[in-house]
Order: C-alpha cells, then structure tokens, then sequence
C-alpha cells in the first residue's frame, strides 16, 4: 500500500485548484522544479486524503481534515522530518488558498507538527580543506585543461560557500577580477555578490585564461565553468568531483558541494565574522537558517574541549 496520491482520483474543482497552485509556485514564487514537485505532491496528498473523507472542494477543506492527514503520515513510518516539512507545506498551501480568496480562512494556520531532529552538518576542518585541495592539484599534474578547472571549481566552492547550482550557473563576466567577486544568482533569482580570496583568484585566472579556452566548444555561450565536451557544465559532474577528491582525504567526511557550503560558513564564523555577514554571503533568506551554524561550531569547540581539558 502506497500513499502516493491519485490525481486523477480528485475532483474537477480539486484539480483546477491544483494546477492554479502549480502555476503560483512556478511563475510567482519562482521555485526550483524540484521543490515545486515536492509541494505539488504534498498537497495532492492532502487533497486525496480529503477526498477520501468526503470533501470534494477546497472550500471545505478544516484543520481535523489536515491533522488526520498528518497523522496518517506518522502511521505510515514517516520520519519526523518529512511530517515536519510536510505539514508546512499544507500551512503554506492554506495560507494561500486564503489570501487568493478560495478560502474564507486560514484552515493551516494553527497546524502545528513535530520538530524536526537537528542535525549537525559534516564539515571538514581547515587542514581537511587544504588537502582537498591540495589533491586536486597533484591530480592535475598533467596540466590538463579539466584539471585546472577542478581546482578553480573546488577554490571557488570553499571560498565562497556558494551552492553547486551557483557555481554552474556562473558566466565569465559574472567574476570581477578588479575587487574579488563574483556576482551570484541565488534562490528565488536574487542576485548577491560574494567576496573570494587570493587563491581562488589566481586558480581562476589561470582557468580562464590558459585552460577555459582549450576546453570551450560552441554553444557553451559565456559558460564559466564547462564540462570535457566544451558545454557549461552540470552540477552531477560537480558533486562527482567534491566526492571523489573528499576520498583521497584521509579522515574526513564524505560531503558533496553542499558540505563546502556548510564548511565554509562554519570556518567563517570560527574565524570571528559576524552571523549578518555570514546570512549575506550564503544567500540565506532567514537569519535562523545561518545560525545552525553556530551550533556546529560550539559542538566542534566542546569536542574540542572533551579532547584537550584535563578536567573535561
């Protein structure tokens, strides 16, 4: 038995609102189409759930109607964080239906869910950031044209914690080599600029100007970063890459890009920059996003602290 939803079980007036939400989601919040899938299937679980207990109209839609839905998810095995972020999609999806006037209330507003487990993130330690480095550089002995451009993506990477759908994202022009920024298109197609420091610069200006165009073939328009066909490259290859590189590290975590990320942020805040800052060069559109991250590092100085006090 699955709990997958039947659309094509729903109402009429169910699918209509359906795909109104589709669109709101795609043209007016403009999310990813990851995360427009994820809602869409929430919600059209929602609604079949509804179906199921008689509703045949948003209209109708109540808050016992909701909590039965998310009850039924725990039921299932759900783990905490997927009823979490379920029931905030309902919230999200109410909220809406109210302030589009096809609801004469908020139904969402007090749903309440479980508090998702917190947990801490894998980053690497400042050495274990250096050696992931270091060995994309001696798999680069060879001057190839990919390998220079695997140090400039994984420099990049740390030095700006940007996230992999940034970096491949990124034209030429989009890097100011006369201030050390590069201009980044974040979430909801916010733009930011991030700083980067002296060793990311030079690995990209030896990328750009040596390596880039003995790899660049037509069609790649002003690519930053492109793959061994000459086309901008994608963020698979990337996350490949972090992977295989975090390998020849002895001890550290196995994390993909998103790990820099994490890396990056923490290694900024252990560094004394302030949580503001921090919030603007990650792009985070919520300060509580940016300050798990002080939970990471306060986690790594009580290890620290476990470790090294003769009375800990």
């Amino acid at each position: 038995m699955t709990d997958e939803p039947e659309q094509d079980l729903l109402p009429e007036a169910m699918m209509r609102v359906l795909a109104d939400y589709e669109r709101h989601l795609t043209s007016e919040r403009d999310l990813t189409p990851h995360t427009v899938r994820a809602y869409l299937g929430d919600v059209a679980g929602i609604l079949e759930h509804a179906r199921r207990r008689g509703l045949d109209d948003v209209t109708q839609l109540d808050l016992r109607t909701l909590r039965s839905w998310l009850a039924q998810q725990q039921t299932l095995g759900r783990s905490r964080t997927t009823i979490a972020r379920r029931a905030t999609a309902a919230r999200v999806f109410t909220a809406w239906l109210a302030r589009t006037g096809r609801a004469s209330t908020d139904v969402g507003s007090s749903l309440g869910s479980p508090k998702a487990h917190r947990t801490l993130p894998s980053v690497l330690r400042a050495d274990e950031a250096s050696d992931l480095i270091a060995a994309a550089v001696a798999a680069a002995d060879d001057g190839s044209p990919v390998g220079v451009r695997d140090i400039a993506m994984l420099e990049l990477l740390y030095a700006t914690g940007i996230r992999v759908g940034e970096l491949v994202g990124l034209d030429v022009d989009d890097v100011d080599r006369d201030r050390n920024v590069v201009r980044v298109l974040g979430k909801g197609r916010k733009e930011r600029a991030v700083p980067f420091g002296r060793p990311a610069a030079r690995a990209l200006d030896f990328w750009v100007r040596q390596a880039r165009p003995l790899l660049v073939a037509d069609g790649a328009g002003g690519a930053l970063f492109v793959g061994a066909r000459g086309r901008r490259i994608d963020q698979r290859a990337v996350r490949t890459l972090v992977h295989r590189r975090i390998a020849e590290v002895p001890g550290a975590p196995d994390i993909g890009p998103h790990g820099l990320r994490h890396s990056a942020a923490t290694h900024l805040l252990e560094g004394g920059a302030d949580l503001r800052s921090v919030q603007e060069l990650l792009g985070h559109a919520s300060l509580a996003t940016t300050q798990r991250y002080t939970h990471v590092t306060t986690d790594r100085l009580r290890r620290a602290y476990q470790q090294a006090h003769p009375r800990a």
